[in-house]
């Protein structure tokens, strides 16, 4: 039978990241073509007269794939140091020609998550309970403790994203040594199931490889996309808060 584990803020333990980490991602296209950057950062910074930590993740395409299809993607959050709640998180994205531009406030006296659409120039609000924005998940997702999880455990949590909250789950697949350009590095495996549809062929179409260290960093990346294959591979990294997990 699988094991569940539902992510609530009480199980948040370990510190797999702190102020000032910076992780930059190689994106591939079919295997051989580079398509682009990814940059994931995070300080400490204030938001209300209190100390949070500020995500900022930015993607753009590059070489020929720019050509025809550019991408220019912008994601912050700003969520709690100690139990990761977002407060405030903000999407703007141009992915050749398909735009959103919204800014979300979690206020959690009313449970309510209060969507500004700034293409569609309207408001909106959406009713809450314990959930993790696109970004804010990430750093979520790194603080669970993996050590005991058995292959096909899942990982569950409710992401709100585009106005709606999804329930989301991460699949455990094992573990693996993986050659990269930093060495060989031990890996735990996992499947998130994503939405089938204009991005991605189909829900288990995304595989990730995390560093079995305390930082638990994303080290490679594989997507079955409608057209094509994408991979992204970790490329530099700094300011992690543990030693990088290389054998």
């Amino acid at each position: 039978a699988l094991f569940f584990l539902t992510a609530t803020f009480s199980q948040v333990k370990e510190v797999a990241f702190k102020s000032r980490e910076s992780l930059r991602f190689k994106m591939s296209y079919s295997g051989f073509l580079r398509a682009g950057t990814a940059v994931l950062k995070v300080e400490e910074t204030e938001l209300n007269g209190e100390k949070v930590f500020h995500s900022t993740g930015n993607g753009w395409t590059s070489g020929m794939i720019k050509w025809f299809f550019e991408v220019d993607d912008t994601y912050e959050s700003y969520f709690d140091k100690d139990t990761i709640k977002p407060y405030l998180f903000a999407r703007k994205i141009d992915e050749g020609g398909y735009k959103k531009h919204r800014i979300t406030s979690f206020n959690y006296n009313s449970q309510k998550a209060y969507v500004q659409d700034f293409i569609n120039q309207k408001d909106s609000s959406v009713t809450f309970n314990n959930v993790q924005d696109m970004v804010s998940s990430f750093y979520y997702l790194r603080n669970i403790n993996t050590k005991n999880l058995k292959k096909g455990d899942e990982i569950k949590l409710d992401m709100f994203m585009d106005s709606q909250v999804y329930p989301f789950k991460l699949r455990f697949l094992g573990k693996e040594v993986l050659k990269t350009k930093f060495g060989k590095v031990y890996s735990v495996v996992f499947r998130p199931l994503v939405q089938s549809g204009r991005i991605f062929k189909a829900e288990e179409s995304v595989t990730i490889w995390i560093t079995d260290d305390a930082n638990k960093i994303p080290i490679k990346m594989r997507a079955s996309l409608a057209v094509g294959s994408l991979r992204a591979e970790l490329e530099a990294y700094s300011g992690l808060a543990n030693p990088f997990g290389k054998i």
